[in-house]
């Protein structure tokens, strides 16, 4: 039998720990590039997109979180209750999205770095060399600080928190100087007006309605770690609130700063906030802004990334301890206390992918590629959680429980929060197939998408018959 090692894990997290490490999960300078490359129209998008979306899945992520405080977080909820097949599909899908996720915030996350070197830095944004280098470079720290433990991971993760934060933070202050300092004269890039905000229903953009969706999941990441976090019952909700608030706050007015210092069409859905910045903080003749940002945000980048591993390395590892992945992933490492083999495999293969979008891709269609097919496989456990959260409202233990943070509403709002996020997900699966309109190749595009997720989920598939016959054995 193998022993259950969850309770070798250290708690070293704290609520200033959670709180900037849901924002390196979350919050991404490329969403807001993506969503200014996109228009005015991305304004309306985000505000849809967090009251249908973003605020009924924090409430669903706080009720279930509190009611099952145990590592694996999503893997956990659809296991208790669909059962084990159901939940190994749910942590499987979490898992192998990140093989795909990886590589495509990498190569954004080189994009931005390039930045360092000032306005010449836009060459290399679209270097492949030099993408490639960069982006070697940020998962190795990110895996080797996780590795070692999250007593000293974790402090990667809180630079990432305030490193993707700050920039941003300069973005705004950049864009409203500007405005004053150019008094009446000043013009904005982009004409803001109540129709154009409005959102553009069209084909060439639809694809990117998904991406809104997803720049606003990585809240229940954290959960995944709920064993390792003090007082995770208390600690939990209070930073997802506190960090949804500040992420939605930045997202909006963000977007609005891009589009005032850059036209749309101008925008690198990658870099675009670091090219505001180098536009907005030259006309200031305070070039060095655009500079600092980049490097800070860089910093940041790799927090996003180390929060990632920390927090979806512990579902394999879980799972591993279930057995229904090889025994090997749920390892704790003898000194560190980590799970270092779920850790180091998670980053060899994202390794790998990264190295293969490259092959006879540019560096746009190998990051568009990337971005869509984490979004498909991401959002399969969500369809899971807000399923879970209208399922297991049926059990008694939910008033019972005097820890838990339960969705306002009683069971009528369980159902509209689960109901409405169910909705959502199912919707950017379905526009995710939609080629990008800048796509050459747009069936050469869906069937790369169609396959590859259809390939990935029956390599778990074929993974969890063998440990449920080892189980059984």
């Amino acid at each position: 039998m193998i022993p259950d090692t969850r309770s070798q894990l250290r708690k070293t997290m704290g609520f200033w720990d959670v709180l900037l490490f849901n924002i390196a999960t979350v919050l991404g300078p490329r969403w807001i590039a993506a969503a200014g490359h996109n228009g005015a129209s991305s304004i309306s998008l985000w505000g849809i997109a967090a009251v249908f979306f973003f605020v009924p899945g924090a409430l669903v992520i706080n009720e279930l979180s509190s009611r099952f405080p145990e590592e694996g977080g999503l893997y956990v909820w659809a296991k208790e209750a669909f059962g084990d097949f159901h939940g190994f599909v749910a942590g499987w899908t979490y898992w192998i999205y990140t093989f795909f996720y990886f590589p495509g915030l990498l190569l954004a996350s080189a994009s931005m770095a390039a930045y360092i070197f000032g306005p010449s830095g836009e060459a290399l944004a679209g270097d492949r060399a030099f993408q490639l280098w960069i982006s070697m470079g940020l998962l190795t720290v990110a895996v080797g600080m996780n590795i070692i433990g999250l007593h000293i991971g974790k402090w990667l993760q809180n630079a990432g928190g305030i490193g993707t934060y700050a920039p941003l933070l300069i973005l705004l202050v950049v864009a409203a100087v500007v405005a004053f300092h150019h008094g009446h004269g000043f013009s904005s890039a982009t004409h803001f007006t109540a129709r154009a905000m409005l959102p553009a229903w069209n084909w060439s953009t639809v694809n990117f309605w998904s991406q809104i969706a997803f720049a606003f999941t990585g809240l229940e990441l954290v959960s995944a770690m709920s064993e390792e976090v003090r007082d995770p019952r208390r600690t939990l909700p209070r930073a997802v609130f506190g960090a949804g608030a500040m992420i939605c706050f930045i997202y909006i007015a963000g977007t609005f700063a891009v589009l005032a210092l850059q036209p749309a069409a101008a925008i690198n859905p990658q870099s675009g906030v670091f090219s505001a910045i180098t536009v907005g903080s030259m006309a200031l003749k305070l070039g060095f802004l655009g500079i600092l940002a980049a490097v800070v945000v860089t910093i940041g980048n790799a927090g996003g990334v180390g929060s990632t591993v920390a927090g979806i390395a512990r579902v394999p590892f879980v799972v591993g301890v279930d057995r229904y992945l090889p025994a090997a992933f749920g390892k704790i490492h003898p000194k560190w206390k980590t799970p270092w083999v779920a850790i180091l495999v998670q980053g060899v293969i994202s390794a790998a992918i990264l190295l293969a979008s490259q092959i006879s891709q540019t560096v746009m269609a190998a990051y568009q590629f990337l971005v869509d097919a984490a979004v498909i496989l991401y959002f399969i456990p969500f369809l899971y959680m807000f399923a879970a959260v209208i399922k297991l409202s049926n059990r008694r233990d939910r008033a019972r429980n005097p820890h838990a943070v339960l969705v306002p509403g009683g069971r009528a709002g369980v159902w509209i929060c689960g109901g409405l996020g169910f909705l959502v997900v199912l919707i950017g699966i379905a526009v995710s197939l939609v080629p990008p309109g800048e796509s050459t190749n747009k069936v050469g595009f869906e069937l790369q998408l169609l396959v590859g997720t259809v390939v990935s989920i029956l390599l778990g598939l074929i993974l969890y018959w063998r440990g449920a016959c080892t189980k059984t054995a």
